[in-house]
């Protein structure tokens, strides 16, 4: 089998993701025999870095020798059940881990297939809350510009991403969008906090004049990731969780990007002290493995719908797959990975390091000290570092260039995308 024949065969079948298939005419598609690490291998025997880690899912390496033990053992007992009046041991463990290390007061999980899935599952379950409270008016949700949620219909309309949304803006629901505090827009020499304080002011003004009407704020932590990975500072987090306790609106986060240590903690929501109302999570939580996603949410907002049958009011979502024990079962196989191999300090630890010391030999022929924003390493709002990208180091003889030079973030924040690479590297 060679990647002539892979390719025929595909173009023949298949519609592929986010692709204008008529670009195939030109640019190949890539067939892949097999993963290992960071490298993927095509059926002609040529090697791909994933530094895309497969659209952001893989954090430990493509077969990982612990998730993939830990499946195969899962698959010898259950592969799936019904979770609608059924239960699994995987899937009550993974909710008790999730629970323990989330941010404080999110003590339910509600499961789904997908990042898009996690996000229709708070929307509705905010406005659900709301009619069950009496509130039928409180109806729209507040989103930030240049946001991204995902691509089913509720998710899309609280994105603000127009290369996806303007297709399908006549089906979509009202939403309303406030200015982002992307810091790559501040003031020459005003600071990441103060520039983020000051973006506060369009959220706090559209909360006071619609607060009724409002179910939820919904929000990337940190990271605007598909809008060009613009970046703004914890501060705003904190202001938004006290503006929606003061004005009675719900907080989503969206962690499904940034979540499992991306922004140097494991969620980032850390960073500024807060829990949301609902975290939405996918992507790095099963390492790359298999579509798993959950909604955390209060004992307050389950409570809203903890009542008889017959008034209707309980929550009727539901997916054929959720809480699908094989996903269940990789996801705490990557739990284990961060706790036993302690990957956050590990990440910190290398981000330190790499801004106090004189380069490591493997990242030499990273980046310079400076960049066009006139940052040096180690100056502005940094962030530690994060994960390995598949758990090896950056490989030597290959170019380090991991960012544009035109950067949306000051150096030491975005050392922490470069640490991804550089991790264990020396």
């Amino acid at each position: 089998m060679s990647n002539a024949d892979l390719v025929k065969r595909d173009l023949s079948v298949l519609w592929h993701p986010c692709t204008q298939m008529k670009d195939h005419e030109w640019l190949p598609v890539i067939p892949v025999r097999s993963g290992k690490g960071v490298w993927l291998e095509d059926f002609d025997g040529k090697r791909y870095l994933d530094a895309i880690s497969s659209w952001w899912v893989n954090l430990f390496g493509h077969s990982n020798p612990r998730i993939n033990a830990a499946l195969r053992e899962q698959a010898e007992t259950l592969e799936h059940v019904l979770l609608a009046g059924f239960t699994h041991e995987t899937v009550i463990e993974l909710s008790e881990r999730l629970v323990e290390i989330t941010p404080p007061g999110l003590e339910r999980c509600f499961y789904a297939d997908n990042g898009s899935s996690a996000i229709e599952v708070a929307l509705k379950m905010s406005f659900h809350t709301w009619l069950n409270q009496g509130r039928p008016g409180k109806t729209r949700f507040v989103t930030l510009e240049n946001s991204y949620h995902g691509e089913t219909l509720g998710a899309l309309a609280v994105g603000n991403v127009e290369l996806y949304k303007q297709t399908y803006k006549p089906l979509l629901m009202d939403t309303i969008s406030v200015a982002s505090p992307d810091c790559y827009q501040r003031e020459p020499g005003e600071s990441w906090h103060d520039y983020s304080v000051r973006s506060f002011e369009d959220m706090e003004t559209t909360l006071a004049r619609y607060a009724d009407e409002i179910c939820a704020v919904i929000i990337e932590p940190l990271v605007q990731c598909a809008g060009s990975m613009r970046m703004y500072d914890p501060v705003y987090l904190r202001l938004l969780r006290e503006a929606c306790d003061r004005h009675g609106v719900h907080l989503i986060a969206d962690e499904i990007a940034v979540g499992f240590g991306r922004t140097g903690t494991l969620f980032a929501c850390e960073q500024a002290g807060i829990s949301p109302d609902f975290l939405c999570l996918s992507k790095g939580l099963t390492g790359g493995y298999l579509p798993l996603s959950v909604v955390l949410t209060t004992n307050s907002i389950y409570d809203c719908f903890y009542d008889d049958y017959r008034n209707l009011s309980a929550f009727l979502h539901s997916h054929s797959y959720t809480g699908n024990p094989l996903g269940c079962r990789a996801a705490l196989a990557t739990l284990d990975i961060f706790r036993d191999d302690n990957v956050i300090e590990a990440g910190r630890c290398h981000a330190r390091c790499k801004r106090t010391l004189p380069r490591a030999p493997a990242c030499r022929r990273g980046p310079p000290d400076r960049d066009d924003t006139g940052h040096r390493d180690g100056e502005g709002a940094a962030l530690p570092g994060t994960l390995p990208l598949g758990g090896e180091a950056w490989p030597q003889g290959l170019p380090a260039r991991t960012r544009p030079r035109r950067a949306a973030a000051p150096a030491g924040q975005r050392d922490l995308f470069h640490a991804a690479l550089c991790h264990h590297a020396g």
